[in-house]
């Protein structure tokens, strides 16, 4: 990798920018679901909030072009040993934002039958919460394989090259390995129902990895990489 000083501050830049993007449109788009994830009926009332619904996929499609990105921009500082570990770490950063577009579809999916009830082209609403139901459940399972256990092994991957390399504060990503080993354990806790997705338990496990990416999105922005 032969890149100037210039060229790494903009890449740094590049990648604190996306990462940053990434938290804070992944936050809304969850939050813009709420007719959808957190009504009960929600087939009678969700096309009542159709452009909230579809600005949170507008929010989650900026959220995968801004993943993609950083696994784009982080590429050369991953891989400049030849170590294959920035191809790792596109292929997984692709699984995490595949994943994510499925539940994205999923939720559409929901909101095309709510419309169309509500249009009269449907009428047994019990059918229709039945299937709506099996939409919410491939959100779910979409949300912790993608945003949670593929994220675990993004950040375990790009803090354990860092790591290696040096071109970071250790402390900053001795962190972020812990927090990738503590957002995967959440992972594996809601895969086998021992905690719920959203609830006390998953929320308290996951702020580790939130406070971890604001800081290392920062940490680039303001000193970048050092070499």
């Amino acid at each position: 990798m032969h890149k100037t000083i210039r060229q790494i501050k903009s890449d740094s830049l590049l990648i604190g920018i996306c990462f940053i993007s990434a938290a804070v449109f992944s936050i809304m788009g969850l939050k813009m679901y709420d007719p959808i994830l957190t009504e009960t009926n929600y087939i009678e009332i969700a096309h009542l909030y159709k452009g909230q619904i579809v600005f949170g996929v507008l929010c989650e499609l900026i959220l995968i072009v801004s993943m993609l990105g950083s696994a784009v921009f982080m590429f050369p500082y991953l891989n400049k040993d030849k170590s294959n570990l920035g191809i790792a770490y596109i292929i997984f950063r692709a699984f995490e934002s595949l994943f994510v577009s499925i539940g994205l579809i999923a939720v559409l999916a929901i909101l095309s039958f709510s419309i169309a009830y509500s249009n009269g082209l449907f009428q047994d609403l019990g059918t229709l919460q039945v299937v709506g139901y099996s939409f919410k459940e491939i959100h779910k399972w979409c949300f912790i394989i993608g945003p949670n256990f593929m994220l675990a092994i993004n950040t375990f991957i790009y803090n354990y090259a860092f790591l290696k390399d040096k071109i970071l504060p250790k402390y900053l990503n001795i962190w972020g390995i812990f927090a990738a080993l503590i957002i995967m354990f959440a992972a594996l806790l809601e895969m086998f129902g021992v905690i719920e997705q959203i609830s006390i338990w998953g929320i308290l496990l996951a702020v580790p990895i939130a406070f971890f990416e604001m800081t290392f999105a920062v940490w680039l922005i303001v000193k970048g990489f050092r070499f």
